[in-house]
């Protein structure tokens, strides 16, 4: 039978052993009929589709077999098992087994050269799940590596990916005793990208027992050198890194029982100031052990505490403090210069241990002469300065006279906004048009979304053939084996509800509007009657498939509606009515026009409703009524919802009649305003502020929902808030609750982001401050909010020149946070009142807040009496 033809069977319906079987009973001219045809049948079935592709997956190790005993140079080899199609396989090991064994027979060098490449291509897994099991295809390169000899310990993945394999097995104290590998890898394991995570992920999850265990013990065996271990753990230290990357090298320092002769103290302390914090914890616990031992020089101890007192860590201050107090005479001078760095501390407590302390050393008898004058008794005057007046004075009496500080207000400028983009002009050919879809990314950009909505329409209409062609190798590549309408119609919640492959579907529409046809019923049918997205996510992906269903139906429009020409999302008045006269008549897309009449401004010439008037579609009809009466009301937004706007009256607190609401509201844009449709997550909420640039308060109660379950998360919610500021229309109680959630986020950037957006409304002197207090109080209360995130946002608008709206924010908000008498302070209020002080100096604020004064007479030494007295001293 031809070799060729049992190959191919084999690979389609036999199995794996069946199969190496086959391969080693072929001669030369097998094989090479073999090679021939190998590559252009793989390519022919991957041609086919993508369910094709999932079956040659399935078929991976099979096609693997038979490049591996076939093909002949060992690059064309390395390049076949490298595939992407091919790459990954259900039990690596034992596709390793017989991979080896079918090339056993090849020559020496042969196989030398395919491991050196082999190991040369791995590359750690993209996804976690990935990386857990180590690079694909690391089984096969080690085996080959330990057969014939090579060293493989230079690429920094084949290193990785030992380290997975001896976190995954058991007993591997003595499988590790006995590793082949393990005197090159060892070496490495300090020095290669992914090791760190291996480990880490082995200490989580093999806690009783970690590798790390293992090699200590073989250590202590003997197997491996201790010198190795030291200074692989010592130069790791020094290359530093995050706190989950330097752990496992910690633990392995701790598990190897390190002598203190053994201790490296001088890169010890010249790391403390800047490492890890868990390379910190062991460099204090080591540096002590190695002064006990009488082996620490002064000079040493002083850096020491020095770089102890700097780090921002409290426990790390509190070390420092802790090996100052038992210094003797001779380290006076070091230990006060390590002292006046903690006087400038935020923790009252910290503060106060340091002057004490302070005090003690400078008042011995025995240290006082070598200190007075030296460089550690002169930082202490000069930072006592900024002490409160008590500790000052405690200060000044043992070293002398010490001036307060006379504290610098700083002259800040009015905010300065980071302003949006311009736009970008139309798109005007079907080279730029081919260049702006071929440069989408995840996430979307609206304005970019927008242009090329435009330009396919409008091209559509006077060169589809060309738009077709211009399109059709975009599509190919990226969209054609994902939307087959036989195969993938089921994927309707990705295929129909998100922006990128609905802009997929109208290329479709363009190039095959038959199959795009099929497609569209498929989905129809399969839509699920109810879905989890909102209003304004609904109506930005019906807009599209309107455009969708246009295209299928042969038809085309000169132009959409909606397209905006401000970066708010505004669409000019002018520009819309002559948009309504090209369209001679004809009447638009439903979406796109309720998109439109969504974008205009809040104020309008009525010259443009006269001219509007004279267009003779229902639409246009329409328009121009909607032009003559000033465009759409103010819906009423809150947290809970939004009510479409209403005529006539309501009964006391009740909500507005439904049968008030104005007659020509159209449908979709009723949808948008419709009280308890809120979602609590969404994915195209970076759409929302050019949805509605006129009602800032009904896009933050969309947003409110979502943001709430995304306290957490980087969704990107708060930049959109961000970008929402600077639209048009009332800003209030929503809005400000928007804001507020976005500088109590987790992620600085998110706060950050927050800030920008009340930067922007202190800009245009916008702030609410009264609805900002009440969220303040509301969202704390609430425990949405931490408060010492809400400092850090307010401190950096504060700083960018929002100190005014800051302080009448604060002013509204704190009476709210502020502890009654006999309660516990809210954690961060401390920070927060500190803003507050600062906003208040830089304003010239001046009144009272009830229940500062209390706070204020509060006794000890806690940072929330320090500075509610701060405050209360620049308000009296």
């Amino acid at each position: 039978m031809n070799p060729w033809r049992e190959v191919v069977e084999q690979i389609e319906g036999g199995d794996s052993v069946a199969m190496a079987r086959l391969l080693a009973s072929l001669n030369d001219l097998g094989r090479r009929a073999v090679a021939v045809q190998l590559p252009g049948y793989l390519s022919e079935r991957l041609g086919q589709g993508w369910d094709a592709r999932w079956e040659v997956e399935r078929e991976a190790a099979r096609f693997r077999m038979a490049g591996a005993a076939c093909l002949g140079g060992a690059a064309q080899v390395a390049s076949w098992l490298n595939r992407r199609e091919l790459r990954d396989v259900e039990g690596p090991r034992t596709d390793a087994e017989r991979i080896l064994s079918l090339i056993r027979n090849r020559p020496e060098e042969w196989r030398k050269d395919l491991a050196a490449r082999l190991v040369e291509r791995l590359r750690p897994g993209v996804a976690r799940w990935q990386r857990d099991q180590g690079p694909a295809g690391w089984d096969l390169a080690a085996g080959l590596a330990v057969e014939t000899g090579i060293d493989p310990s230079g690429a920094d993945a084949f290193v990785a990916g030992w380290v997975w394999r001896m976190a995954g097995v058991r007993g591997r104290t003595a499988v590790l005793r006995d590793d082949p590998l393990l005197d090159a890898m060892v070496p490495r394991i300090f020095e290669a990208d992914g090791v760190a995570e291996a480990l880490a992920w082995d200490q989580m999850w093999n806690s009783e027992h970690t590798l790390v265990d293992a090699l200590a013990e073989l250590e202590a065996e003997g197997r491996l050198k201790r010198d190795d271990l030291l200074h692989g753990c010592a130069g790791r230290f020094l290359v530093g890194g995050e706190p989950e990357e330097i752990a496992p090298f910690v633990a392995l320092w701790r598990a190897l029982d390190v002598e203190v002769t053994e201790v490296p103290a001088l890169d010890f302390v010249r790391l403390l100031p800047s490492s890890s914090s868990a390379f910190a914890q062991l460099a204090v616990e080591e540096l002590r052990r190695v002064d006990d031992a009488g082996s620490l020089s002064d000079a040493l101890f002083a850096e020491a505490v020095e770089a102890l007192a700097f780090r921002p860590e409290k426990k790390h201050v509190t070390s420092a403090l802790q090996w100052i107090a038992k210094a003797g005479p001779a380290r006076t001078d070091g230990a006060l210069a390590a002292l006046a760095l903690v006087f400038a501390q935020d923790t009252p407590a910290l503060r106060d241990r340091a002057v004490r302390l302070a005090v003690k050393l400078a008042s011995r008898p025995a240290a006082k002469s070598q200190a007075v004058g030296g460089a550690g008794w002169e930082a202490v005057r000069e930072a006592a300065a900024g002490l409160p007046d008590e500790l000052r004075e405690r200060i000044a009496a043992v070293f002398g006279e010490v001036e307060a500080a006379v504290e610098d207000v700083p002259v800040l400028s009015a905010p300065v906004v980071n302003a949006l983009a311009e736009l970008l002009p139309p798109i005007a050919s079907l080279e730029e048009l081919a260049d702006e879809v071929e440069s989408l990314r995840w996430p979307d950009e609206p304005e970019q979304v927008e242009r090329i909505l435009a330009a396919l329409v409008e091209t559509a209409h006077h060169d589809r053939g060309g738009l077709a062609e211009a399109l059709r190798p975009w599509f190919e590549r990226m969209w054609q084996p994902m939307v087959e309408t036989e195969v993938h119609s089921y994927a309707h919640d990705y295929y129909d509800d998100h922006t990128q492959p609905l802009l997929a579907r109208c290329a479709l529409a363009v190039i095959a509007p038959a199959s795009s046809r099929r497609l569209t019923a498929m989905l129809n049918g399969r839509r699920e009657p109810y879905s989890y997205s909102g209003a304004a996510e609904l109506f930005v992906r019906r807009r599209i498939r309107e455009i969708v269903t246009l295209l299928e139906s042969g038809a085309t429009l000169p132009v959409l509606l909606a397209t905006p020409t401000a970066p708010t999302g505004h669409l000019d008045p002018e520009t819309l009515v002559a948009r309504m006269e090209r369209l001679e008549g004809a009447e638009p897309l439903p979406a796109d026009f309720a998109q439109a009449l969504l974008r205009l401004p809040r104020r309008i010439d009525q010259a443009f409703a006269e001219r509007a008037g004279r267009l003779t579609s229902e639409a246009g009809r329409n328009l121009a009524a909607w032009l003559r009466a000033g465009g759409l009301p103010d819906p009423v937004a809150t947290d809970r919802g939004i009510t479409p706007p209403c005529i006539g009256t309501v009964d006391g607190d009740a909500a507005p009649r439904q049968e008030a609401t104005a007659p020509e509201l159209p449908e979709d844009i009723r949808r948008l305003w419709t009280v308890g449709d809120m979602p609590t997550y969404a994915r195209d909420t970076m759409w929302w502020p050019s949805l509605m640039p006129s009602h800032r308060e009904a896009v933050a109660a969309w947003l409110m929902h979502p943001m709430r379950e995304a306290m957490n998360s980087r969704d990107g919610h708060i930049d959109v808030v961000a970008r929402l500021v600077h639209g048009d229309g009332p800003v209030g109680a929503v809005t400000a609750a928007a804001i507020t959630l976005g500088m109590g986020h987790r992620a600085p950037a998110q706060r950050a982001a927050a800030a920008d957006a009340l930067i922007t409304l202190a800009s245009r002197d916008e702030v609410p401050a009264a609805d900002f207090g009440r969220a303040i109080g509301r969202l704390v209360s609430e425990d949405l909010v931490k408060v010492n995130r809400l400092a850090s946002a307010l401190e950096e608008a504060t700083m960018a020149g929002a100190h005014a709206a800051v302080w009448t924010i604060l002013a509204e908000a704190l009476p709210s946070l502020l502890p009654t008498p006999g309660a516990t302070p809210k954690a961060g209020l401390g920070p927060l009142l500190a803003i507050a002080a600062k906003a208040a100096a830089l304003t010239g604020a001046r009144g009272d807040l009830p229940g500062l004064a209390d706070v204020a007479a509060r006794k000890g030494a806690s940072r929330v009496a320090e500075e509610a007295r701060r405050l209360h001293r620049q308000l009296a």
